[in-house]
């Protein structure tokens, strides 16, 4: 018997601990199935992930995001996504994507941006398959080469690029709509998980991108049900 929660694993950034309980509430929101959400957080991954932080990482779960079919067992699918995010859909509509013909399914972007920095002066690299890892929808049965030692030792491009699945055509595609990236991709009224990867509302330089006002009315339903 399928598990009817849906098991959802968010980057945790102490700089964007406001973006996470947003992007948690919004999914939550939203969701017609029962959803367990859990930080993929570095305090809570002590003696497991011990690589040295990259200069050129923008944030604490760039790499530790792949310990999520780790941190499952190896057992059944698992999604994780970024968490500078905002869900504007069901999250089971995504759930409903998994295709066990694939170890992971992502939305293939073609981004290459053209600033060299971002959110709070962090770098902003250039590489092949550049977001891809932002949302996974992870068969994690079919990736047991992301050991802890695996992704304490890999290079960047290694994780990021897929190079542990062996083979791109292991890796699905997802609809762009579950992964749209602001001021980057065209405005669209469909756009079901937006995401601010340059720099989102809970940033004053930030405070007016596009989906601003969204994000804002999160936080406030989110507030305002927690002083109940």
């Amino acid at each position: 018997m399928e598990n009817p929660v849906i098991p959802v694993f968010i980057g945790y950034d102490s700089k964007e601990v406001v973006a996470w309980h947003v992007l948690a509430h919004s999914i939550l929101r939203h969701a017609s199935r029962p959803v367990a959400i859990s930080p993929v957080r570095l305090e809570n991954l002590r003696g497991t992930f011990e690589r040295e932080r990259n200069p050129l990482q923008s944030t604490e779960f760039s790499f530790s995001r792949f310990l999520v079919p780790w941190l499952t067992g190896y057992q059944g699918w698992a999604l994780f996504t970024d968490c500078d995010m905002l869900m504007r859909e069901d999250i089971a509509r995504l759930w409903e994507l998994r295709d066990p013909r694939f170890a992971v399914q992502v939305i293939k972007h073609h981004h290459v941006p053209k600033e060299t920095t971002k959110f709070l002066d962090q770098p902003q690299t250039k590489y092949e398959k550049k977001n891809w890892t932002s949302v996974m929808l992870m068969n994690c049965a079919e990736c047991r080469a992301l050991t802890p030692e695996y992704v304490n030792t890999a290079s960047g491009l290694e994780l990021h690029q897929f190079k542990w699945l062996g083979d791109d055509g292991r890796i699905g595609e997802l609809p762009s709509k579950w992964n749209h990236l602001v001021d980057y991709d065209s405005p669209r009224a469909d756009a079901a998980l937006v995401h601010f990867t340059q720099g989102g509302p809970w940033f004053p330089e930030y405070t007016q991108v596009e989906y601003a006002k969204e994000w804002f009315e999160e936080r406030s339903l989110m507030t305002s049900a927690a002083g109940r």
